[in-house]
């Protein structure tokens, strides 16, 4: 007889967990509260426009992503490399000579950034680029994975700490890097580990960012399809309120039915997984953004092709990215789409009257020879959970899949890091965990 695993989530994570599990020849039920798949990667369609739940990117780099996705699939548009940083009455182009030749010279002409603190990011990302996981035969892989794994262990610090260790200046820390990667890690402070600088860092050499054309919730519904064409069965607006181990397998309580299983993958959202499993190392402690898009008349050009504009003095808002010139697809013929991301809880507080007024403050000292078209907030993503906290050593103690202990697993990107290759990669090691204890 086939076992029967439930699944708790239809996020990324339990989305990849359903699939490998179903291919291995498991009966596999996903349990889902929502009326959609996603977990955080959503996306709502109004009036011809497309809106993400909050800024979110596709890291194509990603190891997970390249395994679990077909990219070509999503039809994905791109950014182009690099930023404009910006601030009042000043825009400078930085970006990345191998990857986007075309702002070479923009790049040399940035006085921004020193040229030491230009050559000094090219030899890091060699170095972060040439990671490989050592075997003990004393080859060098370039496993994915595993070149991954290596970033994450060793000696941790801050990445402010890590960036004034390799020599950067205090002036492109600030300028560039502060708003860049305030925007990755939700945490413009650089308070966050640098294993996260470094694993993204490197994906953002080995691959591209961008959307798909039909929005973010392109991506797990892609996988849910994955997982259903693998025999998996996916259950919408239907809630798991108890998980229950006990000698034989698992007891499930769904706001539906009672299941008995032979295992069960938590696989919910780091607060509902805590209170399913009982793990205390799960990490509750979030990182809060918020994104307002806007609708500005056709035409209007922020003069930064595909790049993301960045804020050099402060995150109010954080970056500013032009939406519809990147995906014309997220807005309709007469319109542009712009969208603005905010930082803490603070900007969360405010009313969306006041986030557009800053908005239309801060883009008005980047232009102040430009007369703007009516900025009309159009929506307005108050994310309380997007990130959870990754201060150095976090990942030391987060928990692994089998934590619940018995028949019951996690999968999230609480168990590697807070990430779209995280939770990718934590279902599929989850789903290894349960086919080897089953012996699927």
């Amino acid at each position: 007889m086939d076992e029967t695993v439930v699944v708790a989530g239809a996020g990324l994570a339990g989305l990849v967990a359903a699939r490998h599990l179903a291919e291995e020849g498991a009966d596999v039920i996903v349990y889902e509260r929502r009326h959609e798949v996603g977990g955080r990667v959503r996306t709502q369609k109004r009036d011809g426009f497309t809106f993400d739940r909050g800024f979110q990117v596709l890291f194509t780099g990603y190891p997970a992503v390249r395994r679990e996705l077909d990219v070509d699939e999503l039809d994905l548009r791109q950014f182009d490399p690099g930023a404009v940083i910006a601030r009042r009455g000043e825009r400078s182009t930085l970006s990345d000579p191998i990857r986007d030749p075309k702002s070479l010279l923009a790049t040399l002409r940035n006085d921004e950034v020193t040229l030491t603190d230009k050559v000094r990011t090219l030899a890091l990302r060699q170095h972060v680029g040439d990671i490989a996981e050592e075997t003990s035969a004393g080859r060098r892989t370039r496993s994915g994975d595993a070149s991954e794994r290596r970033l994450f262990e060793g000696p941790d610090t801050s990445i402010r700490e890590y960036l004034r260790e390799w020599g950067f200046s205090e002036d492109y820390i600030e300028n560039f890097v502060a708003p860049f990667y305030g925007g990755i890690t939700l945490d413009r402070s650089l308070s966050t580990s640098k294993r996260v600088f470094e694993a993204t860092f490197k994906a953002l050499s080995n691959g591209r960012i961008g959307v798909p054309a039909e929005g973010m919730q392109a991506i797990p519904e892609q996988l849910a399809e994955k997982a259903r064409r693998a025999g998996a069965e996916i259950r919408l607006e239907t809630g798991v309120e108890s998980v229950e181990n006990h000698e034989g397998g698992v007891t499930v309580r769904t706001t539906a039915e009672t299941v008995e299983a032979d295992a069960a993958v938590v696989a919910a959202d780091p607060k509902e997984s805590l209170r399913l499993s009982g793990v205390d190392e799960i990490p509750t402690t979030a990182r809060t953004s918020t994104t307002q898009y806007y609708r500005v008349p056709a035409g209007t050009d922020l003069d930064t092709g595909r790049k993301l504009l960045v804020n050099a003095e402060n995150d109010a808002p954080n970056t500013v990215a032009p939406m519809s010139k990147i995906a014309p697809e997220y807005a309709p013929d007469d319109y542009e789409l712009l969208s603005a991301t905010f930082l803490g809880a603070a900007a969360a507080d405010k009313s969306a009257m006041e986030l557009a007024a800053d908005t239309r403050r801060t883009l008005k000292s980047w232009y102040p020879d430009r007369s703007f078209g009516p900025v009309e907030s159009v929506q307005t993503d108050r994310i309380r959970f997007a990130q959870f906290d990754q201060p150095p050593g976090v990942h030391d103690r987060l928990p692994d899949a089998r934590a619940p202990g018995g028949w019951t697993y996690l999968a999230g990107d609480y168990t590697t890091w807070s990430s779209i290759q995280g939770a990718m990669r934590s279902g599929r090691e989850a789903a290894d965990a349960v086919a080897y204890d089953l012996r699927l």
